[in-house]
This record gives C-alpha cells, sequence and structure tokens, in this order.
C-alpha cells in the first residue's frame, strides 16, 4: 500500500536527518543553520539555530537533544530549558564532514562521517564514531566508507548503516558494551542507486533514499528493492516512519544538494506518503 506522496510543508534550504518524538517531527535545515520542529499539519512549531550547521539528531535518555554540528565537528547538547552546550568534541576522529547519527536508549550516538575531501580527495575508508552518554569519544565499526544514516533494531542487537559510496547497506552486531562488530552486508544496491537516510520497518526491510536516482527504495535484506518511489520533480535525501501508528513515510527532499544552488531556491520540501508497515527500531 503506497499512496501518493503530499507536501507536508515548503520553503526550506536543505532538509535532512528527520526524527519523529512527542507527536511532532523533528529535522535540521543543514544549509540554513537550523533545526526545526514541524507538526503533522506542517506548522513550523519551532526553530533555533546551531553553530556549524546541523546534521544529526538525536535524544538522550532524560529528553535533552543531540545534534550533529557539521562545520564544528562535534555534537551539541540542548536541555529542556533550550540552552546549547557542547557535549562531545569529534574532532580527534572525524576528518571532514561530520553528518548523520543514531542514539540508542543507553544515550549512546553513532556518528557517521563522509571522511575526505570530496573535492581535492579520492575516497578513503573512515571509522564510526562512538559518542557515550558523558561526551566521551571512541571510534568503532572501522573500516567503513561514507556512513550515512543508519538504524538500530527493535531489540538493539544490530546496527545497519548506509555506506553511501559504497552503495550498500552494511550491518554490524551491538556488544553489550555498545561496540560494533561481525561486520557484514545487509543489501549491494546498483550503481547509481547510492543511499542517504534511511529507516526500518517492522518486517526488517530498510526504507532508503537514493538521491542520484530520485528515489526512495525499500530494500529487503533477501530480496533486495522490493518497492520503488520516484519522483520527477525533486530529489529525496533522507526519510523516516512516523505518525501515530509508523506508517506515515515523511521524505527530506531538496532540487540539489550544493548550497550555492539550493541557498537561492529555498526549494526544499518535507513529503509524506502512507506505507503498509510500520516503522521499528531507532531513530
Amino acid at each position: 500500500m503506497i499512496t501518493r506522496a503530499e507536501t507536508v510543508a515548503s520553503g526550506f534550504v536543505f532538509p535532512e536527518c528527520p526524527r519523529w518524538r512527542d507527536g511532532a517531527l523533528w529535522f535540521a535545515d543543514c544549509h540554513d543553520g537550523k533545526v526545526i520542529r514541524l507538526a503533522p499539519s506542517g506548522e513550523v512549531l519551532e526553530s533555533f539555530d546551531l553553530p556549524g550547521k546541523p546534521a544529526g539528531i538525536g535524544f538522550l535518555p532524560d529528553g535533552d537533544m543531540l545534534i550533529v554540528s557539521i562545520g564544528d565537528l562535534c555534537i551539541y547538547r540542548r536541555d529542556s530549558a533550550g540552552a546549547l552546550y557542547r557535549h562531545a568534541d569529534l574532532s580527534g576522529l572525524h576528518r571532514h564532514h561530520t553528518n548523520d547519527m543514531v542514539v540508542d536508549h543507553q544515550g549512546n550516538a553513532y556518528v557517521g562521517e563522509i571522511g575526505f575531501n570530496m573535492a581535492t580527495e579520492q575516497p578513503r575508508p573512515t571509522a564510526m564514531a562512538l559518542v557515550r552518554p558523558d561526551g566521551s569519544v571512541e571510534e568503532t565499526g572501522r573500516p567503513i566508507l561514507t556512513p550515512n544514516g543508519a538504524v538500530i533494531t527493535p531489540d538493539g542487537k544490530t546496527f545497519i548503516v548506509a555506506e553511501s559510496l559504497g552503495r550498500r547497506l552494511t550491518a554490524y552486531d551491538i556488544g553489550a558494551d555498545g561496540r560494533l562488530s561481525n561486520q557484514r552486508l545487509f543489501a549491494q544496491l546498483e550503481e547509481m542507486e547510492i543511499p542517504d537516510g534511511i529507516c526500518l520497518d517492522a518486517e526488517g526491510c530498510i526504507w532508503s533514499t537514493a538521491p542520484f536516482t530520485n528515489s526512495v527504495l525499500r530494500v529487503s535484506p533477501t530480496e533486495g528493492v522490493v518497492e520503488r518511489i520516484t519522483f520527477d520533480d525533486t530529489r529525496p535525501y533522507a526519510c523516516i516512519l512516523a505518525g501515530e501508528d509508523g506508517r506515515d513515510l515523511y521524505i527530506c527532499c531538496a532540487p540539489d544538494h550544493d548550497p550555492a544552488k539550493t541557498m537561492p531556491l529555498r526549494a526544499g520540501q518535507m513529503r509524506r506518503l502512507r506505507v503498509a508497515v510500520p516503522g521499528a527500531g531507532l531513530p
């Protein structure tokens, strides 16, 4: 069951990293430097600026928000009063363009990065940053190529991440200590199906955006791509299964990834469609 996607809200620059919490959708407008909370009606309920431009979003067990800063190579923490603090410094591990993040129920944050300057350097592997609740940082999951969107299964035992330039989804076991091991292939995608943001459904399939084919893919670990949604007027960059029953697939869309193009256009949109299988796990 897939219905036609509707535009919930528009006028953003580059929406990314959506998260559902307490009946509303949080996301980062990366190129505009803002974190936004959106009602299902499309009303902007809250918006605040983040130094260094925001990316991945998550929540600690006490409810405080964690937000990745792309340019500052760090994670900021926002408390219930709206105050911002530096939670973790990633500069000792990450080299270039820290991006998406998933936070588990214990407050461990798993953060990816591009890992090289795409304009001047060849692709090279990196590691996930594992950030403990106290803000301490260690590496795990090495080697991994351009880790991007990530999910954790409902039992808390498996971590799945999009290796964008590897055109694959990769799984790990999560140990009792939070570290990742037993790296393995979840699914290999086609040449231009470069996975970006992902989410998990209750049947164990991954919904992945594939911006270079203007599509969102539902990927099975045994059958590969089993469903495909294609847009003819925009590119999808991230998605999440949300809503009261977890069957609203919210999709972050923009015409391009280049800030020189997205800033003057402000053509970023949040779209939504209904699917048959609800979301599961984290985020």
